[in-house]
């Protein structure tokens, strides 16, 4: 696991047991549809929100299972690997994902689920590319 985590703002204790109700309701869910796209998705972005990192990198690989070309899945997926450590991941799944059409450029230098990945020298690279390939005339 990485040592420097991004800066979330701290949840109440009304919005954590909001949170933890949530995420049982949707663990129900997709044990009984393990392929419920939309209940995964909330799933993960509540864990992610809980800092249950590693139960959202699960999920996040799940869905790259079930929608392998969309840019979005192998986006989050890139951002759970950074939460947990694994940068080199993160980097190759962040370039599926621009490779696949992922284009919130702005976004992504600042998400913090990235701040990992950001001090990687392959994501300075990346940013390098990603302008270079918008200077391109058309």
């Amino acid at each position: 696991m990485a040592n420097a985590q991004p800066k979330r703002s701290k949840l109440t204790r009304r919005q954590q047991r909001d949170l933890d109700i949530e995420i049982e309701f949707m663990e129900g869910l997709v044990r009984r549809d393990p392929s419920y796209l939309e209940a995964l998705q909330i799933l993960g972005d509540n864990y992610t929100k809980r800092g249950k990192f590693v139960k959202g990198l699960k999920i996040d690989q799940q869905l790259v299972r079930l929608r392998p070309g969309e840019p979005v899945t192998h986006y989050n997926l890139a951002c759970s690997y950074s939460l947990t450590g694994q940068i080199e991941r993160a980097l190759k799944c962040l370039e599926t994902a621009i490779e696949l059409g992922y284009q919130d450029f702005q976004w992504m230098t600042r998400d913090p689920d990235l701040v990992e990945l950001r001090s990687h020298p392959g994501f300075a690279e990346l940013k390098a590319r990603i302008r270079k390939s918008k200077e391109r005339p058309a």
